[in-house]
């Protein structure tokens, strides 16, 4: 019997215990934080033997597979000696992929990926049988257990791409690409960007890349390291032969001389951000045959992603919005760019080397004060201190609610979007997005 040890017992790692052992593998979960306790209780009932707080070599060297969750980076002891010995390290994806014979699009992308994610499930799941997962949702591995869906939509972080070997997808999608988890790359942009390509490093032309072809250092990766895969660009700026492009507030989509057009108007997302997320969607859904009326009707009664843009309340006509899924600058900068009024931007966090200067001419026009809410806010406060009237500080999200309160005037904005990592201060985005939907609330 195969040893699989997994190294992370989070959703992840769980799913993937559980798929393991289905299929005759002698399962072992090492964590070296806490283990939830209903992850444990899954755990004891489907007696898989765990333990957390610690790691025990002489239980995970044995391993004959082991699947990394990928919060884990490659520099930890642990990973480093399994490494050494030679045994095999994967992702959930990797891992789970080898159990299916469903149709994967695989999506990733520095920004737009659970949005990009999230609207083509919902364009496909009227026509087809369809699971949403990857970074979203239940874990891959588990979908796999319980319901083995035909065709798979899995949002793909750069993280479960670095240990991808011989993944797959039929369909991949990569938005876009900017500095983002830099820190886990050697602070090298091209180890970054070499990472989110593995999602078509085993494509061949009978699979397809759907890119943005605006994206610089998309097309300029392509032209230096090409791809086996059919291309399939989308663009805003330009006609597209084969492909999607936007023009007169319509998406023309052809894929080998079948064309569809879709009319904008309607569009539930804003932004010309959520344009490109609409192509790229709408592109898998075309070639997935979906019905253009299917397509359309779906698009235009998407409810967007929560914490993503997310309209939470008007009080005293000023519009509170929760975009706190926006970790790195290119995402706050999509928040900001979408911004029609003056608006109290509330930023801050785990910075992971971040470059703001993109955001200036925005901060510049739209602006009008600034809460830090992090731990260190200094590099905030040197960065932004002399381009606004208002700047202050805090560490607690019901106070930066209430600052933001006496701060803006009707008619504009309260804009939590902290172009940073949530760890300083919450257990991760959703937490710091839900405190501030509830500070919101409470006013």
């Amino acid at each position: 019997m195969k040893r699989l040890v997994i190294l992370g017992g989070g959703e992840s790692g769980v799913g993937t215990a559980l798929l393991g052992k289905a299929k005759g593998y002698d399962v072992f979960i090492s964590d070296k934080g806490k283990i939830k306790t209903s992850y444990k209780e899954v755990l004891k009932h489907n007696e898989i033997e765990w333990e957390d707080e610690q790691h025990t070599e002489s239980k995970i060297l044995n391993a004959d597979l082991v699947m990394k969750s990928p919060g884990i980076p490659d520099k930890v002891a642990i990973v480093k000696a399994v490494r050494a010995k030679g045994i095999a390290v994967v992702s959930e994806i990797e891992f789970a992929s080898k159990f299916t014979s469903a149709t994967i699009v695989g999506i990733t992308g520095s920004n737009g990926k659970t949005t990009t994610a999230s609207l083509t499930h919902h364009l496909l799941k009227d026509e087809l049988n369809v699971g949403l997962s990857g970074n979203i949702g239940d874990s891959f591995a588990k979908q796999l257990l319980e319901n083995n869906h035909e065709n798979y939509v899995l949002e793909i972080s750069s993280f479960q791409l670095d240990d991808v070997m011989g993944f797959k997808p039929k369909i991949a999608v990569i938005t876009n690409i900017t500095p983002d988890h830099l820190d886990r790359y050697e602070y090298q942009f091209e180890n970054y960007v070499k990472a989110k390509f593995r999602i078509a490093m085993n494509q061949t032309e009978d699979d397809y890349l759907i890119y943005d072809a605006d994206d610089q250092v998309i097309v300029n990766h392509l032209k230096e390291h090409p791809v086996q895969s059919t291309l399939l660009p989308f663009s805003v700026d330009k006609k597209i032969e084969n492909g999607a492009y936007f023009e007169n507030n319509k998406l023309i989509i052809t894929i080998e001389n079948d064309k569809i057009t879709m009319p904008t108007t309607n569009l539930t997302l804003e932004g010309k951000h959520n344009i490109k997320n609409a192509m790229a969607a709408s592109t898998v859904a075309h070639l997935l045959k979906i019905r253009k009326q299917t397509i359309r009707e779906s698009l235009e009664n998407f409810q967007g992603v929560e914490h993503r843009l997310e309209q939470v309340l008007k009080i005293n006509k000023v519009q509170y919005i929760n975009d706190s899924k926006a970790t790195n600058v290119n995402a706050t900068y999509f928040a900001l760019e979408s911004m029609d009024a003056a608006t109290v931007w509330i930023v801050g966090g785990v910075d992971k080397g971040n470059d703001y200067r993109e955001l200036f001419p925005f901060v510049n026009e739209k602006v009008k004060a600034i809460i830090c809410l992090g731990v260190d806010n200094q590099k905030l406060m040197d960065t932004f201190g002399n381009m606004v009237d208002i700047i202050v500080e805090t560490q607690f999200m019901s106070e930066a609610v209430k600052i933001a309160y006496k701060i803006a005037e009707s008619g504009e904005n309260v804009l939590l979007s902290p172009a940073c990592a949530s760890f300083d201060l919450f257990e991760n985005y959703e937490d710091r997005g839900r405190q501030f939907k509830d500070a919101v609330r409470n006013l």
